[in-house]
């Protein structure tokens, strides 16, 4: 019986071997590519900050493709592939199209990556270090960005209902995000990526003129505010290339502007004003709005966690050659 007993012993050793090892296959790591392409963070930091000095409105919109992939499908560079005669893929949906930025940028990042250290670094990668770079370029903090990202072979326009709608009230923003793993806090925190950027007025207008009170517009919005937003944003305007800041006071700058914003009732999606619905969240908004130090180390930590959301690692997918089609 002990000789048996011993078998079984090893053989439950040895399954919890396998067992740890396939965990650990499973997990990101930060310096993944520190072996087998360890210039990859360097060429991708660089092609963020040639881009940014040529327009400093590609970070936010780095900052934004690496939320939009990562809701959608989880963070496989799903958002990158291009749609086919048989197939409309994600980037070609309203909540994408034409708002979302920085394509080019993580296209001519993996061609500089392919070039040197073909088949290693993934698209989805590429993406995760251009959102950090960018983060950092306009006034962030920088942070490690665990990989180790695969990237997916599916991108589909009906699964970007998955993304927030700049519509949504603090219970749907909630439960979104609860379902891929973040906190209320980490919403509030993230929601902190609109102090850059800019927002088609398509996006916002119905705030300005299709409410039911005397002047036609949300009572929720500063007054002030909404006048000038009358102003860029004019009542039945066609014209969908129409922007404005999200954070006025300095749209270029990662800074606390947004959560002041939003205390004076400037948030400029129904989304954002909805933070100050709860006291909790309200209370998040003052805490980030009195504290920049503070918020900036919060949303770091929320975006690698993020970044987490359903990723594709070990054998599973592929390391696409373009971005914008599988291989």
């Amino acid at each position: 019986m002990s000789s048996i007993t011993l078998a079984h012993v090893y053989n439950i050793l040895i399954l919890v071997s396998l067992g740890c090892v396939v965990h650990l296959e499973a997990q990101l790591q930060v310096g993944f590519y520190s072996g087998s392409c360890s210039a990859a963070e360097f060429i991708v930091k660089d092609e963020v900050r040639k881009a940014y000095f040529q327009d400093n409105g590609l970070a936010a919109g780095l900052v934004r493709l690496h939320f939009h992939d990562c809701f959608v499908r989880g963070c496989d560079g799903s958002v990158l592939i291009d749609s086919t005669p048989s197939n409309q893929a994600e980037k070609d949906s309203p909540a994408n199209n034409p708002s979302l930025r920085g394509f080019n940028v993580i296209d001519n990042a993996k061609a500089k990556v392919e070039a040197l250290c073909p088949g290693v670094v993934s698209c989805a990668d590429i993406v995760a270090f251009a959102a950090r770079d960018s983060f950092e370029i306009t006034g962030g903090l920088g942070y490690d960005v665990p990989a180790g990202r695969r990237d997916g072979r599916v991108s589909l326009i009906a699964e970007t209902r998955a993304l927030p709608s700049p519509n949504s009230n603090l219970n749907q923003l909630t439960q979104l995000f609860a379902s891929h793993g973040l906190s209320q806090e980490d919403m509030v925190t993230l929601s902190g990526a609109h102090t850059i950027g800019r927002a088609h007025c398509t996006s916002f207008v119905s705030r300005l003129y299709n409410f039911s009170s005397s002047a036609n517009q949300d009572p929720s919005l500063n007054t002030l505010y909404a006048s000038k937003l009358k102003q860029e944003c004019p009542k039945g305007s066609q014209d969908v290339n129409l922007v404005v800041p999200m954070n006025p006071s300095s749209p270029t700058i990662s800074d606390t502007g947004y959560y002041v914003d939003v205390l004076n009732n400037r948030g400029l999606f129904t989304s954002d004003q909805s933070l100050l619905t709860s006291t909790s969240t309200a209370n998040q908004v003052n805490k980030n709005a009195m504290d920049p130090l503070l918020w900036k180390r919060k949303f770091t930590d929320a975006m690698v966690k993020m970044g987490k959301i359903g990723v594709l690692t070990g054998s599973q997918g592929e390391i696409r050659r373009k971005c914008r089609v599988i291989n």
